[in-house]
């Protein structure tokens, strides 16, 4: 008979909840992807047919994620929305937003101040990896990405905003005319709106914001279309609850997959080394101290208790690099462990994940302030004051997908006229850099809504619910909760 093996009361306790079992098996995904990323780098010669290979598993949880994130959004802020009067979305709409820009001002600033403190850029740095080089040259300046920003907000069609954004581009054509009988050839330069393959994620939360509102007052007309979209957002929950139980598998070849692309991870190391710290130091620091400050000062809650409740959402982050994949994860985290009002977190996660990137910012700061130490270029205050604006607005414009700073980080380089070139001497460590920063805007939505549901509560529990979530009948004001 073999010896019964003793058990400690809390440790089952703990294993017998399924969501603690999931939360456990993603982190230990995380860890062994990276020992094993590391050891089969040192180890064993990987082609990149092999590395392929090993990294679709990742690629699979990838597209199962991106798949669910559209009707997500789309039926998530309607039903929450529809479920408000306009006081009550203004006031959530006016603390969310204030709440994402004094966050990531403030994210901004402490990388820049962390950057310009440890210096971590070296003109040396440039001759060990050599030069920077770019596979496309962009001519967009910053006033170009703001205005298609506008233009992204307002989609010409619906389902074309699905798959397609617009992106301003220049042209350069050769032109001629006659000058006493003489053909004259010239270069004319012309702006050419053209549709780049990325979901705008923007236009569709703009709609939906409208439709729900509009949706919300329209009362008892408008149940069947409530009802449908209520159903929609259930299914997709669903549908994420088993996807979830897929997320360790695709999260630890996503990482593997991932390290084994890099080419001289040693070289890499050495000479990014203080960078990659710049960058972490500040991201730690804005997750672990900032956030948790200013939930703790508004809530009067214990912050480390509310990230416990999202750990999964946040894990998540760290494998997929992209807020708008763990979106779905978010939801069922904030709803279910931290019982956050479905109408808080359905109408502040999906602008969250589209708006609010504290993460990105910071690195857009540090990573452009870097490329001037390493080029020998003096930053004035004023640049640097440039650089904190436009990281600032880059970061709102960003798409919640990875590696979407890269983009933006072009606007911010261009403002203060420094090399958009060397940002390929930056890509090596992009891969970890993108996973963190990922997950400290992640952080952010979440520690967001917990701030606006707080603030809201008493608001919240004064509307009325039909089934849960209801229909805000016009002249009607019932007292119950959700």
């Amino acid at each position: 008979m073999s010896p019964k093996v003793n058990v400690p009361p809390k440790l089952l306790k703990f294993f017998k909840n399924k969501d603690n079992v999931l939360v456990a098996l993603t982190i230990a995904s995380v860890v062994l992807g990276l020992a094993m990323g590391l050891l089969l780098k040192f180890v064993a010669t990987i082609s990149d047919r092999q590395v392929y290979l090993i990294g679709f598993p990742g690629e699979m949880l990838m597209n199962m994620l991106k798949m669910l994130i559209i009707p997500l959004i789309v039926s998530s802020l309607i039903t929450g929305l529809s479920g408000l009067d306009a006081k009550s979305s203004g006031k959530m709409g006016l603390y969310a937003i204030v709440y994402y820009v004094v966050t990531t001002l403030m994210a901004v600033i402490l990388g820049i101040i962390l950057v310009v403190a440890i210096h971590p850029g070296n003109p040396n740095i440039k001759k060990s990896l050599g030069p920077g080089s770019m596979t496309k040259k962009t001519d967009t300046d910053t006033l170009d990405a703001f205005l298609d920003l506008i233009r992204n907000l307002l989609p010409v069609n619906l389902i074309e905003a699905c798959f397609r954004q617009s992106q301003t581009n220049y042209v350069t054509k050769l032109e001629h005319f006659y000058e006493n009988g003489t053909k004259v050839f010239i270069n004319v330069t012309k702006i050419v709106i053209n549709h780049q393959e990325s979901t705008n994620v923007l236009g569709l939360v703009s709609f939906s914001i409208a439709f729900g509102l509009i949706l919300g007052q329209m009362g008892k007309e408008a149940r069947i279309m409530f009802e449908f979209f209520g159903v929609l957002n259930e299914v997709v929950m669903k549908l994420v609850k088993l996807i979830m139980w897929y997320s360790p598998i695709g999260i630890f070849f996503l990482i593997v997959g991932k390290i084994l692309e890099i080419k001289d991870l040693a070289n890499t190391a050495s000479s990014l080394g203080m960078y990659m710290v710049t960058v972490l130091l500040g991201l730690t620091i804005h997750g672990c101290i900032t956030l948790n400050l200013i939930f703790f000062v508004f809530t009067r809650k214990n912050p480390f208790v509310y990230f416990h409740g999202m750990l999964q959402a946040w894990v998540t982050a760290l494998g997929t690099a992209s807020s708008s994949a763990t979106l779905p994860i978010t939801f069922k985290c904030l709803e279910e462990n931290n019982g956050v009002d479905k109408r808080v977190t359905r109408f502040v996660l999906p602008i969250g994940a589209t708006i609010n990137m504290d993460g990105t910012a910071l690195y857009e700061a540090v990573a452009s302030i870097f490329i001037a130490q390493i080029n020998g270029i003096y930053l004035s205050f004023g640049q640097i004051f440039t650089i904190s604006i436009t990281a600032t607005l880059a970061a709102i414009g960003a798409a919640s997908v990875p590696s979407a700073g890269l983009v933006t980080m072009i606007l911010v380089l261009t403002s203060v006229g420094l090399p958009i070139n060397d940002i390929t001497l930056i890509l090596a460590v992009d891969w970890l850099l993108d996973r963190v920063r990922t997950s400290i805007n992640v952080l952010g939505d979440a520690f967001g809504a917990g701030i606006v549901d707080h603030l809201c509560k008493k608001q919240l529990e004064e509307l009325p619910t039909d089934n849960e979530l209801g229909i805000v009948e016009q002249g009607e004001r019932k007292s119950s909760r959700l």
